[in-house]
């Protein structure tokens, strides 16, 4: 299991080289929607499963997060992040005392800021200012001879941010809170990872250096951008945004016009910690919308796509669909109904005009992400997962991480299992996954972390300096 996220990473770097609302009605205590009482009770439970997914298993010492589970797995850099824009999630809702979750952080934030940095292949953390994509789950240092990951560093610093605006009390462990995640975000030297300037690597490594792939073209990295701009100690050039935006791709797929990006997971990590309604860069101000639409036209897109079902899988209906990076069941080919389907283990699946990436799973991740953007599509696909298979795809920390109903016959997987004549399904719950659907549901249902974020002078300043204008960044 290890091996197959981590050869998915690698091979992703290879690659780069290279009827709405029919059934939820709309309250004020959810986004301005008024929801039925099963609706809003399978959403509170459903919170509360999935933030237990961070607070039971990251170290509550050092407070490294595995990167799935029950499988044992190194520690993801990204999943951290996740975890600390869960805790104050978990404090609001009384899962746990704001004292303990301030605690967990700043136990957090002390070992990131305390662990060794340096270019040694072996035995460090960081360099830079940058974390290495995966740790080993024992001594938080490098695992393997993974690269030094800005999009990862990204994550964790968005959630460091969160924690810093959320715990805002002038007390002492709240004030150490807010030091500890300045003091990692100042250090981070953004300049040193734009060896091509003005655009961002995608990482490093003590081995060869930087990587020789930049990120361009709408993905998940918006934050990383929006980060590296508002940095007051090593701030890039404004020069990044327009670089970026450069390869974007405007097109139309299932009757929606977006920017495209085929797995979901590119429409929502950076919207977890943003709030982009009302706000514009220069390019969507030329399109008439912001990155908020452009997120619930390709998740509509998706739906739309499942509701087409060109390639003819079991399970895809208007209510059961989402398409992103996931697990999945084997990497090989079987006839199915007569047909030959070739399936795929981890995997960035997706569908959009930029391509289409499918081999019949599914993964929870995709419309739980996508529940603040359009609602009335996404709870009723989270609900009938749920109805549909049971404890098959819902358990002790919520969704498991994906399924796949057209093989269901009984064909030996490597992972999961096949329930006969229902499909495959997922054992682990992977943070990067389980993150979006704690946060977004949180978001769609009170704001909480967008709130605090609109809050963070850091993140208001790299806005504004990537040409973001109107809406809440022109209040205070």
């Amino acid at each position: 299991m290890i091996g197959r996220r981590l050869g998915f990473c690698l091979a992703l770097v290879g690659l780069l080289a290279c009827s709405a609302g029919s059934k939820v009605a709309t309250t004020p205590e959810r986004g301005g929607e008024t929801l039925s009482p099963a609706a809003n009770a399978f959403l509170d439970t459903l919170s509360e499963r999935t933030f237990h997914y961070f607070w039971d298993l990251s170290d509550s010492m050092m407070g490294l997060t595995p990167d799935r589970s029950p499988t044992k797995s190194f520690i993801s850099v990204g999943a951290v992040g996740f975890a600390l824009t869960a805790y104050p999630i978990g404090a609001e809702h009384g899962w746990v005392t704001r004292a303990a979750a301030a605690e967990r952080v700043r136990r957090t934030l002390r070992f990131f800021r305390d662990a060794r940095q340096d270019t040694a292949r072996a035995g460090s953390t960081g360099y830079r200012g940058f974390f290495y994509h995966f740790l080993d789950p024992k001594t938080g240092q490098r695992f393997e001879t993974v690269e030094l990951s800005t999009m990862d560093t990204a994550l964790l610093l968005a959630g460091a941010l969160f924690c810093q605006s959320y715990f805002d009390r002038d007390e002492p462990l709240e004030r150490d809170v807010r030091e500890l995640a300045e003091a990692i975000y100042r250090r981070v030297d953004w300049r040193w990872a734009q060896p091509r300037p003005p655009l961002i690597a995608l990482g490093w490594s003590p081995e060869e250096g930087h990587l020789p792939y930049d990120w361009g073209g709408l993905n998940e990295t918006m934050l990383l951008h929006v980060l590296a701009l508002g940095s007051p100690s090593h701030g890039v050039d404004p020069a990044v945004w327009p670089g970026y935006a450069k390869h974007y791709r405007w097109g139309t797929f299932q009757g929606q016009e977006h920017l495209g990006f085929a797995p979901l997971f590119g429409h929502q990590y950076s919207h977890v910690w943003i709030d982009f309604r009302g706000i514009r860069d220069p390019y969507m101000r030329g399109k008439g919308i912001d990155y908020f639409e452009n997120s619930r036209r390709a998740t509509y897109a998706q739906r739309g796509y499942a509701i087409a079902n060109p390639s003819g899988f079991r399970g895809y209906d208007e209510d059961v669909w989402g398409l992103t990076a996931c697990d999945g069941p084997l990497d090989a080919k079987r006839v199915i109904d007569g047909r030959e389907r070739e399936f795929h283990t981890y995997e960035a699946r997706g569908a959009c005009h930029t391509r289409v990436t499918d081999d019949g799973t599914i993964s929870p991740s995709a419309a739980g992400g996508s529940i603040a953007f359009a609602p009335e599509i996404c709870l009723p696909a989270l609900m009938a997962m749920r109805e549909r298979y049971g404890d098959h795809v819902y358990r002790r920390y919520g969704f498991v991480d994906a399924f796949n109903p057209t093989l269901d016959d009984t064909t030996r997987v490597p992972y999961g299992k096949i329930v006969p004549g229902v499909g495959w399904f997922d054992d682990d719950y992977l943070g990067i996954d389980q993150g979006p659907i704690l946060a977004m549901i949180a978001n769609y249902t009170d704001g909480a972390v967008w709130q605090a974020m609109s809050r963070c002078a850091q993140l208001r300043r790299g806005l504004k300096r990537a040409g973001f204008a109107g809406g809440w960044l022109e209040e205070g």
